[in-house]
């Protein structure tokens, strides 16, 4: 990973702006993400209609700690518990059955939730700047290949989004792998 350190006053300032129901382009371990507050409908309308994306494929949200997911988390049996702890901080997206806290544009047309406990020190200090998990999803056109450079989302997003920051991606090949929680099955590898 680069050893570029987080500059904590754009950080501040991206959160600021997600809390304004903004979308932010941010770094990740693999490819540029696109994120906004979950909870904010209108934000995370507005980020499908930007990626051009199908609102019924549902979008990740990733986290700075298992504790900003403990609301989907409850009810999960210990073992379930286990599994995501020994896999998190990392690149593991786990779909979790959902209990009912998420909201529609987030699960799309799925029973589950898509959770990522990110280790890249960029998205760790929105998550935590902001106040909780945010939204996480290629900050590309749905089905154009992802982006792996500051310049290559200007170029793409310019002033569609509130705000980028400027940082590192994590140095992973692709991104993050997707697991099903209860059947094991690789999603996505």
């Amino acid at each position: 990973m680069s050893v570029k350190p987080v500059d904590a006053q754009a950080v501040a300032e991206a959160a600021a702006v997600l809390r304004q129901g903004g979308v932010v382009a941010y770094p990740t371990e693999a490819v540029w993400g696109l994120g906004c507050d979950p909870f904010n409908s209108r934000a995370v309308q507005r980020l499908l209609l930007l990626k051009q994306r199908d609102p019924g494929k549902g979008v990740i949200l990733i986290a700075a700690s298992m504790q900003q997911l403990r609301p989907w988390l409850t009810g999960l049996e210990a073992d379930k518990l286990e599994k995501l702890e020994a896999s998190w901080p990392g690149p593991y997206t786990w779909l979790v059955t959902d209990n009912g806290y998420t909201p529609e544009l987030i699960k799309g047309r799925h029973e589950k939730v898509a959770l990522r406990v990110t280790n890249h020190p960029w998205a760790v200090a929105l998550c935590e700047a902001f106040g909780g998990p945010l939204v996480s999803t290629s900050a590309n056109l749905a089905g154009e290949p992802t982006l792996q450079s500051y310049d290559a989302v200007i170029q793409a997003f310019g002033d569609e989004v509130d705000a980028v920051l400027n940082g590192p991606l994590g140095g992973l090949e692709g991104p993050s792998r997707i697991t099903d929680l209860d059947t094991g099955e690789v999603l996505r590898a």
